[in-house]
C-alpha cells in the first residue's frame, strides 16, 4: 500500500470509528479509556481478551457492552456450511464438556445420517464467562480455536469465521476454580483488570443501572464488516527494527531473570508487535513507537510468566525489565 496516497485516511477512518466505540461502551460501562482502547485493540489485531478480576466490577456488562456495539450481519456461515451466531455467551460450570463449547455429531434416526450440531464457539465474538469454572480437559477445547481459528470435531475440522473474537472473564477468588495452565494464558493477548470505581463513578452505575431501562439507548456504532476491514490494515503500521529488536530483548529478558521461574514464549513478541501497531490505528498513528511498547508490556505479559515465588506478583519484574532493557539505535 502506497502510504502517502491511500494510508492516511484509512487510518483516520480507524480512529474515528474506535472513538465511536469507546464512547458508545462508556455510555453504559465506567471503564478508563486508556483500556478500553487496549480491547479494541486487540480485537483488531486479532487477540483475544482476559478480563482478571474479582466478581461484580462489571467484567460480564463489558463484554456484552463491545458485542453491542458492533452491527452484525443477519446470517454468516463457515466454509462447511455451519451457521455463525454473531454473539454467543458461555456461562462455564464445573459440569460443561468439550462438546457443550464445540458441538457434537449425533445420528438422525429417521434417516441414519449424521448431524453435527454446533456449539457456542461458532460465532463471531465469544463471552466465556468465569472461564476457570471449568475444569482444564474443558478448558483445553479452545486451545485451537483460539491459535488457528479452527476447531476439530469427530476428525472433522471446521473454520471459525472472521471476526473471531474470544473475551474471556476470570474471577480471582472464589471456590471451585481450576487455574488456567500456561499455554492457555499464552494465547489471549492480554490481561486487564477493570478494578473497582471511584466513589463518583460508583454512584453514576447505581443511578444507571438500579434501573429496568439503564440500556434503553444502547446500540451499535460500527459494523462488523469495519472490523474486518481494520484488521487488514495492522499490518501496514510501520514498526521499525529498533521497536522490534526492544519487544524481543524485553521478552528473552524474562527468561533470564532470577525470580520467573517460564518466561514469556515467542508468540509472545508476535502478540506484542501486532497489539502496539493496532493500537497505533486506535489512535490515528501509521507507526509505533518504543513508549508504546512499554505501555502494553504488563498488560500483554504479566500473565504469560511462571513466578518461583506464587505469592510474588509479576509487575515488579516487568518493571525492572522496561527500565534496563536498552533501546538499540537504528
Amino acid at each position: 500500500m502506497d502510504k502517502s496516497v491511500d494510508f492516511a485516511p484509512a487510518v483516520e477512518v480507524v480512529q474515528e470509528g474506535a472513538s465511536k466505540l469507546i464512547e458508545n461502551i462508556k455510555s453504559v460501562i465506567c471503564i478508563d479509556r486508556l483500556k478500553l482502547e487496549y480491547i479494541i485493540a486487540a480485537k483488531i489485531a486479532g487477540g483475544h481478551v482476559m478480563l482478571a478480576d474479582s466478581h461484580g466490577v462489571g467484567k460480564t456488562s463489558l463484554a456484552r457492552a463491545l458485542a453491542g456495539s458492533i452491527d452484525w450481519a443477519e446470517r454468516d456461515f463457515s466454509q462447511e456450511g455451519v451457521e455463525v451466531e454473531p454473539f454467543s455467551r458461555i456461562q462455564c460450570t464445573v459440569d460443561l464438556l468439550p462438546q457443550d463449547i464445540l458441538g457434537y455429531t449425533r445420528i438422525d434416526s429417521t434417516t441414519s445420517s449424521l448431524i453435527f450440531t454446533r456449539g457456542p464457539i461458532f460465532a463471531h465474538f465469544v463471552l466465556c464467562d468465569e472461564i476457570n469454572l471449568l475444569t482444564p480437559k474443558t478448558q483445553g477445547s479452545f486451545f485451537q480455536a483460539m491459535e488457528e481459528q479452527t476447531v476439530t470435531i469427530e476428525g472433522k475440522t471446521y473454520h471459525l469465521e472472521d471476526p473471531f473474537f474470544i473475551i474471556a472473564t476470570m474471577n480471582l477468588k472464589g471456590a471451585h476454580l481450576f487455574p488456567l495452565p500456561a499455554p492457555q494464558l499464552d494465547r489471549f493477548m492480554i490481561q486487564l483488570s477493570m478494578g473497582y470505581p471511584d466513589t463518583a463513578d460508583e454512584i453514576s452505575i447505581v443511578n444507571q443501572h438500579g434501573r429496568d431501562d439503564g440500556w434503553t439507548a444502547f446500540g451499535p456504532t460500527v459494523k462488523s464488516e469495519d472490523i474486518i476491514s481494520w484488521r487488514r490494515l495492522v499490518d501496514e503500521v510501520t514498526i521499525h527494527e529498533e521497536v522490534v529488536s526492544y519487544i524481543v530483548n524485553c521478552v528473552r529478558k524474562t527468561r533470564q531473570h532470577p525470580d520467573v521461574q517460564t518466561g514469556a514464549s515467542p508468540r509472545t513478541g508476535v502478540k506484542v508487535s501486532r497489539l502496539v501497531r493496532a493500537l497505533a490505528l486506535v489512535r490515528g498513528m501509521d507507526f509505533v513507537n518504543i513508549d508504546m511498547v512499554k505501555e502494553v508490556f504488563h498488560n500483554a505479559v504479566s500473565h504469560r510468566l511462571i513466578m518461583k515465588d506464587p505469592d510474588m506478583a509479576p509487575q515488579s519484574v516487568i518493571d525492572s525489565i522496561l527500565e534496563t532493557v536498552p533501546v538499540e539505535p537504528r
